[in-house]
């Protein structure tokens, strides 16, 4: 499953950069990052995309969780990949929220965009660790 997580910013600090590169690279590439200025336009034909939203009012997971609900994702059959999407300063707009197939939230506190996506891309690692059995999650 081809995974993308989409950001209405830019990855400005090294040091976040950094973190993001060592994750994709222990993901050998499945998860790819994006940067542009308008989500909803990038989205708007993808037709066989599992949309998630990452907003504060969104459902809380355990890693655990989260780890089966890409599995759940992967074997639906219809999607081709998941698309995570963080918002900017503003977040995101109300049409590109209404695309969600699933609105998650990492916690009820506000993270910078930068920090949102190492999170994510270390919680995706820990999913696939977790799917496979692998040490890694404990």
């Amino acid at each position: 499953m081809n995974i993308k997580i989409i950001l209405e910013a830019k990855l400005k600090e090294s040091f976040y950069k950094e973190g993001v590169l060592e994750y994709q690279k222990r993901l050998l590439g499945k998860v790819n990052i994006i940067e542009t200025q308008d989500i909803f336009e990038y989205i708007r034909n993808k037709q066989n995309a599992y949309i998630i939203t990452l907003e504060i009012e969104g459902k809380e997971l355990s890693s655990e969780a989260f780890a089966a609900k890409i599995r759940e994702i992967e074997n639906d059959g219809f999607y081709n990949e998941i698309l995570f999407l963080i918002g900017g300063a503003e977040g995101l707009n109300k049409q590109t929220r209404q695309q969600s197939n699933f609105k998650l939230s990492m916690s009820k506190m506000t993270f910078l965009h930068q920090e949102a996506v190492l999170i994510l891309i270390e919680q995706i690692y820990r999913a696939y660790k977790i799917l496979n059995n692998e040490p890694y999650h404990k």
